[in-house]
């Protein structure tokens, strides 16, 4: 089953809804806002900075930016035009914000058009990841820099122990939704090949136990992927998801994945 945001543009809205939900929701996870707000705070915005977000969904990370001290203008843009309709619904009224449909493979901008791109989890689920970096290292004025951050998707895990049934939709989920599960792993590579001077590597974590949001629906869409395509019923599938919730009830629900993020900078 291919990574549905490879195709984002062909995807039925009833499941572009569940996207943008769980983009909200990852979000709105305090472990999610301390890791976006670290990683930026190592990048050196310039006064009156001009930024582009690349792969922006319903833009969350844009609305942070929108905020950050020295950021005048925020660009986001996505291939997908229902993600961008719930982008500027939820971007409404704040000042220095445009969206715009578009493929981060191919962007309409100017040589050196911007201070500073954010790639924030999307080189996962890109074919040819090096063609957005591409991009991103055209766009950016000589001496502007890259912010970057991923999930490594290699990690992810719902078991708490050998042969626990949920692991089964873990696996399922990732191979759904993810185009590349080691990418992490090359990240740093992947941006000095592209021309960037790159900064060490930070390390970050998801883990949710006693509330999870983000991590139960990895049980439900990987339950769901299970049963579309044949592999269990429709039965086993809701007995997983009932399984998924009554470990949250109980105290016993675990849900890990671990990100990491860099920044990087265009030689000037």
């Amino acid at each position: 089953m291919p990574d549905v945001f490879a195709n984002i543009t062909s995807v039925p809205k009833d499941m572009l809804e569940v996207v943008a939900k769980v983009l909200e929701t990852r979000a709105a996870i305090p472990s999610q806002q301390e890791m976006l707000r670290d990683y930026l705070s190592q990048i050196p915005f310039p006064e009156n900075a001009e930024v582009l977000e690349v792969g922006c969904g319903t833009g969350p990370v844009c609305r942070v930016v929108a905020g950050w001290p020295n950021v005048v203008k925020v660009v986001g843009v996505d291939p997908s035009p229902v993600l961008l309709a719930k982008a500027r619904e939820l971007s409404d009224g704040i000042a220095g914000m445009e969206f715009e449909e578009a493929n981060g493979k191919a962007l309409r901008f100017d040589n050196g058009s911007f201070d500073v791109v954010i790639l924030h989890t999307i080189l996962t689920h890109v074919p040819e990841p090096e063609a957005i970096l591409a991009e991103a290292f055209r766009v950016l004025k000589p001496g502007g820099s890259l912010g970057l951050c991923d999930g490594d998707f290699a990690t992810t895990t719902l078991q708490t122990g050998p042969n626990d049934p949920l692991g089964a939709c873990t696996g399922a989920f990732v191979e759904g939704f993810v185009n590349d599960k080691w990418l992490v792993r090359r990240m740093s590579a992947l941006a000095q090949a592209a021309g960037f001077k790159v900064q060490p590597i930070r390390s970050y974590g998801l883990i949710e136990t006693i509330t999870p949001g983000l991590t139960m629906s990895w049980v439900d869409r990987g339950a769901d992927a299970l049963s579309a395509q044949g592999r269990i019923g429709s039965e086993l599938a809701e007995a997983l998801k009932a399984e998924g919730r009554r470990r949250a009830e109980t105290g016993s629900f675990f849900g890990y994945m671990a990100y990491a993020a860099l920044t990087a900078h265009k030689p000037g």
